[in-house]
This record gives C-alpha cells, structure tokens and sequence, in this order.
C-alpha cells in the first residue's frame, strides 16, 4: 500500500484554492494525506479548507486533511514546515491554484509503481504537466518535458521535470530541507539534491509517463522573473560549476532567438 502526502502553501489564496482542494477531495484513491500550511491568511481561506475538511470527513473516501496556520518566514519557510510533517511514503507539493488533472491520478501512479514489480520504491516519481490560466483553463503542455531516464545531471539543461510532477519518497524530502538563502528557486536546488542523494545510494527514479500536474503559471517566479533567472544561475552553478552553467546559459538565449 503506497501512500501520498501533498503539501499545499497558502496566504490569502482564496481566489484559486478551491480548485486545488477539489482535485485532492476527487482522488479515487484512499491512501492520501494532504497537509495545508497556512500564512495566517485574512482573506476567506481558512473558511474555505475548514469546508474542505468538513467534506473530506464526510466523504466514503476522504483523506487526512492537517492545517496549520500561522505567520511564516516566506513560501519555502512554510514548505519546510510541511516537510517536518510529512508521512508516507511519498510527497509532493501542489500549490495554490495548481490541481491534479483527473481523479483517478494517485491510483493512476500507484499503478504504475506497482507495475514495475520493485523491490524497493524510487527515490522520485516524475512525470508531465499542464499549463493553466488563472481561472484553471488548460493552456498548453509545459514546453519543457522530462527525460525517459532522468539523474541529477538532467537538470542542467534546464528544470526539465516541474516541481508539482516531482513526487519525492517521504525519507528523503524530510533529509533534504528547503535551502532559504534563494527566495525564487529553492525548489530547483531541492529537486537537484534529492536527485542526487538517490544517486549515490543507488535509488531508482520512475518516468510515470503521464500529465500528473496542472500548473499555474502566475507564480512568484513569474512575477519575479529576473531576480528568479539570476538565482537559477546561482544554483546552477554551486551544482553543474561555472564553465557548464555559462556554456548552458549561452545555449538557452540562442535557442529562444530561434524560436522568435
């Protein structure tokens, strides 16, 4: 029996909550805990997850809804906050506004895991995403797609697998905390080192081959767009070294003149 904890962040997200609630609440699959952290909103937010986890307990296959809301020191802040909470076997985060494409998507992924008759369980599920607007309407797929085998190294053409489709095993989410000196790309860094803590014990990552995400794209690194790209650089280069981060960076600019 494989279990999922999702990890949402709020602060006053009333606005786009209700459809990441919804798509949690519709998971045909029992085994889900889903752990809110909550920025002491002001807004309707907390009415609305107290509604949520009226509806979940009364539902024949409601999940393990945990709120906690109180002010924090920023968005990883409040991710840390939910990682030292986090059971299960795996986690995954799903932002405000962010929702899973179908209710059949956790047992969709259990499928897959269970498919592939392992002995142990990846260290990463990964899999495709959706882009949406800010009223939830499907856009495009995510222009960047992850690799059929994914490492570490993949990352450095770029953040290849979004972070809501990166299903991190509990044990080593809770081992990798957050690094809250980047303010934008914590999650880059995060993924990149979970990434690499499964390489040197020798832990398997699944491509699960499916859209397991529908993404926001009106997020703070959205809004933050160049102080977001120099701190990217950043982390690129504390993990791949300067000369590839550069030679990386100089391909990334002419691949978008292209495009043009």
């Amino acid at each position: 029996m494989v279990t999922v904890t999702y990890i949402t962040v709020t602060y006053n997200a009333a606005a786009v909550l209700q459809r990441t609630l919804d798509s949690v609440l519709s998971q045909d699959y029992p085994h889900i805990t889903h752990i809110i952290i909550d920025g002491a909103s002001t807004d309707g937010t907390l009415q609305m997850v107290a509604d949520y986890v009226a509806r979940s307990n009364a539902a024949a296959n409601g999940h393990d809804v945990q709120l906690t809301s109180e002010p924090d020191r920023g968005i990883y802040d409040a991710m840390n906050k939910g990682l030292r909470s986090a059971t299960g076997d795996y986690v995954c985060f799903l932002n405000a506004g962010d929702y899973l494409p179908a209710p059949t998507t956790v047992s969709d992924i259990v499928a897959t895991i269970n498919s592939t008759q392992r002995t142990v369980l990846p260290a990463v599920l990964y899999g495709y995403t959706n882009i949406v607007d800010g009223e939830g309407r499907f856009l495009r797929p995510r222009r960047l797609q992850p690799p059929d085998r994914l490492t570490w190294r993949s990352f450095s053409h770029g953040m290849l697998v979004c972070h809501q489709a990166f299903y991190a095993r509990t044990d080593f989410a809770v081992q990798t905390p957050y690094d809250r000196r980047y303010r934008y790309s914590a999650d880059v860094d995060w993924c990149i080192r979970i990434m690499k803590q499964a390489d040197h014990e020798r832990v398997p990552m699944l491509n699960l081959h499916a859209v397991v995400a529908c993404y926001t794209e009106q997020g703070a690194t959205t809004r933050h767009h160049r102080a977001s790209l120099r701190e990217r650089f950043a982390v690129m280069r504390r993990h791949y070294g300067l000369l590839t981060t550069v030679v990386m960076h100089l391909w990334f600019v002419l691949r978008a003149l292209v495009r043009r």
